[in-house]
């Protein structure tokens, strides 16, 4: 009898880390407002957030793999649209990409630190732009980004999943860290967004 109570006192410690391990933390989730967060569920792609995968050297957690053909293509040359708020050829350009199924991140200029990011990745202050790895591509021409894809790579019709969803569009810089006064009178520094000069037929100029 003392040996089978000395037995389950030996198990029970490893009986309840078997029951705890399931319910721990599995992913870490910083989503685009900087909050932090640890669960055991990824978050949704449209979410926005970077999801890492804890225990595992990887810094993204796919929601949706990628056929082997794409995955390929995309690693190699990554596509990233660079659109403003209010701009209806970056809608067409952003139509142009998912209706092509072109898996891709779309980084939206919003302040005077964004345009100049904008020029400096791209060679302009003109939106849409599109860069697919190391190319940039100013103001949209579906005959000429179509066949900047075609020499990448990318299939010519759709090979995404259905359940594809691309990843949240993000501010192309983050924005600047003022410090708070002490005084309650005090404001925050205003961005200044970028207005558009010229209207050309491929987009916008800044």
């Amino acid at each position: 009898m003392k040996k089978m109570i000395k037995s389950l006192v030996a198990v029970a410690p490893l009986a309840a880390l078997l029951v705890v391990l399931p319910v721990q933390a599995q992913y870490k989730v910083v989503y685009p407002d900087g909050r932090v967060t640890y669960t055991d569920t990824p978050p949704p792609p449209s979410s926005g957030a970077k999801v890492t995968k804890l225990g595992e050297n990887i810094s993204v957690v796919p929601q949706t793999p990628l056929p082997l053909e794409l995955r390929t293509v995309a690693s190699r040359y990554p596509v990233t649209l660079f659109t403003t708020k209010t701009c209806a050829p970056c809608d067409t350009a952003r139509a142009f990409l998912r209706q092509r199924g072109v898996p891709y991140s779309e980084k939206i200029v919003v302040s005077t630190a964004d345009v100049d990011a904008l020029e400096r990745l791209t060679g302009a202050r003109q939106a849409p732009s599109l860069t697919i790895g190391a190319q940039a591509l100013q103001g949209f021409a579906s005959d000429t980004w179509g066949s900047y894809l075609d020499t990448a790579g990318y299939p010519r019709e759709s090979k995404l999943p259905a359940t594809y969803q691309n990843p949240a569009a993000t501010p192309l810089t983050e924005p600047p860290q003022t410090a708070k006064a002490n005084t309650p009178d005090a404001k925050p520094a205003e961005v200044t967004p970028a207005v558009p000069q010229q209207q050309t037929p491929g987009g916008i100029r800044f």
